[in-house]
């Protein structure tokens, strides 16, 4: 009886350990730089702005809070894509809070499907921030992957 004791207390504290890694799995932090649109050297006196933004993934619920500043317009709307890849360009998936002004804040949560998930910790997802003026397509002005290696700034208070 005591060996069947000992044997259920070893299992359940293995099957613990276990369950809590893969809960730690689960959480990851990513961040993103965000800058200019990719565009031609005849524009790049027509841009501006920068901004810093840290993600938190919780089992499928990812939490972006970020900041921008310094754009060209009024910002209108920001999203978070999808891409093929790293750098590549794909369809928006959420759409996030945004100040609606050159400087402020951007934020939002999304809960991510598994193809999302692996998306995520492959690079291929990017927030991407609209103003009421830009020189790139849909005026998009700041662009920034989600990445696990990327160190941000701490945002200063708008």
């Amino acid at each position: 009886m005591r060996r069947r004791s000992a044997f259920r207390r070893s299992w359940l504290a293995g099957l613990a350990i276990v369950a809590s890694g893969a809960l730690a799995q689960d959480a990851g932090v990513f961040g993103v730089r965000l800058d200019w649109v990719p565009i031609s050297g005849a524009e790049r006196n027509d841009v501006s702005g920068s901004g810093f933004a840290a993600a938190t993934l919780s089992r499928s619920r990812l939490s972006i809070e970020g900041c921008f500043e310094g754009l060209p317009a009024e910002a209108t709307h920001a999203s978070l894509h999808q891409g093929v890849a790293t750098g590549a360009r794909g369809p928006a998936i959420a759409e996030l809070e945004i100040t609606r002004a050159t400087s402020g804040a951007v934020a939002g949560s999304v809960d991510l499907t598994r193809e999302q998930r692996e998306a995520l910790v492959a690079g291929h997802l990017y927030i991407q921030i609209h103003a009421a003026r830009g020189v790139a397509p849909d005026n998009a002005v700041l662009w920034g992957w989600l990445l696990t290696s990327q160190r941000v700034q701490p945002c200063s208070a708008p």
